[in-house]
């Protein structure tokens, strides 16, 4: 009885383990489930059942501290310099400077002799350049005036300039260095010049002469922009001689007035002359040492019809040593020749040229110590 109890109890306890293994396994297989999916449940008619997995959620780690950190105003230093704001970039780039050079000199108790004198210039120099992919468009104007006061004597005039030149050039490539170019050259000046001591008959006035020339060529400019060299083969130069005293004189190379026999004139002097010829350029701009720089301005002229190869020669060399920021000292020379400016005219009583004169070379040096200032 006791063997037949034992084995329905071995028997009940195997089928009890099985049964629960059978449900364990059940319960350990999940279902099939589709992420993301839209299926029209079958039982429920015209309705969409989504499914989608519950998304885990994120426990933060526990070293991670999730407090609000301690900060200490005192301690945080405030923004030194301000905020750089944007700007659209411009093609423009533009220069202004400004100056005045003066010369000294006094005399007390000199037994050598001398005159006590103060000479002054000043000069205003604008420069606009405007640079777009292979287009170059460059501006310069130029001002200068001085003057010298010596005692015993009236102001005389020591520099009158006023100087434009613009050049618009094309090349067609960024790695090309020559352009074709067209300039156009401008020079005159603010007041009337005089022979001195004469102080009664201008030799010169504004616009009289006034140079024009515009032509077209090509132009080679270093990366750096520091050497300039124009070619042109055809430029335009007009010369305007306003005043009429002068025209009728024939200065500067236009026709003069035709007189009759007792020095009346029959036909006015002309006030335009116009000639076509070749233009020779160059401007370049060396750093010698700290703070000195030597400038140079170079033109070449000759007229095809009326003088070819007679050159018209107009040469600026500068030197500028900057002393500190706004002193600077500069030391200049200009060259000019023009075979349409005469000296020596000799003229007899009724004013009839007896002799028109010859042309010569102009030279003048100037050396100056004063104050520059770049805007």
């Amino acid at each position: 009885m006791n063997r037949i109890a034992s084995k329905i109890v071995k028997s009940l306890c195997s089928l009890l383990f099985l049964v629960t293994l059978v449900t364990y396994g059940q319960d350990t297989i999940p279902a099939p489930i589709i992420v993301d999916s839209v299926t029209v449940d079958s039982v429920a008619i015209d309705t969409i059942v989504i499914r989608r997995t519950v998304d885990k959620i994120y426990s933060p780690r526990k070293d991670v501290n999730l407090q609000i950190p301690n900060i200490d105003f005192k301690k945080t230093k405030t923004l030194q310099k301000g905020f750089n704001r944007f700007r659209i970039p411009s093609f423009w780039e533009n220069e202004n400077s400004f100056g005045i050079n003066i010369s000294e000199v006094a005399f007390v108790n000199w037994n050598a002799g001398g005159d006590n004198a103060v000479s002054g210039l000043g000069f205003l120099k604008f420069a606009r350049k405007y640079k777009f992919s292979n287009f170059q468009w460059e501006n310069n104007l130029e001002l200068r005036y001085g003057l010298n006061a010596q005692e015993g004597r009236k102001l005389r005039k020591t520099e009158d300039v006023i100087r434009l030149s613009s050049n618009l050039g094309f090349k067609k490539d960024n790695t090309s260095r020559w352009f074709y170019s067209v300039q156009l050259n401008f020079n005159t000046q603010f007041s009337n010049g005089y022979k001195y001591p004469d102080r009664d008959t201008p030799i010169s006035r504004f616009m009289a002469p006034g140079y024009l020339l515009f032509g077209a060529g090509t132009s080679y400019i270093t990366k750096d922009e520091k050497f300039n060299l124009y070619l042109s083969p055809l430029t335009q130069k007009s010369t305007f001689v306003l005043d009429q005293d002068l025209a009728d004189n024939g200065s500067f190379g236009v026709q003069e007035a035709i007189l009759d026999a007792d020095g009346n004139i029959i036909t006015p002097g002309e006030n335009h002359l116009l000639e076509i010829g070749i233009l020779i350029t160059n401007n370049f701009n060396i750093n010698i040492a700290d703070n000195i720089e030597l400038n140079n301005r170079l033109n070449l002229y000759t007229d095809y019809i009326k003088s070819f190869g007679n050159i018209d020669v107009d040469w600026e060399l500068t030197l500028n040593m900057k002393v500190n920021k706004f002193i600077s000292t500069s030391l200049g020379t200009q060259m000019i020749y023009d075979d349409d400016i005469l000296f020596d005219v000799v003229k007899n009583d009724n004013g009839t040229i007896v002799n028109p004169g010859v042309p010569k070379i102009q030279f003048k040096q100037v050396l100056g110590v004063g104050i520059l200032y770049g805007f």
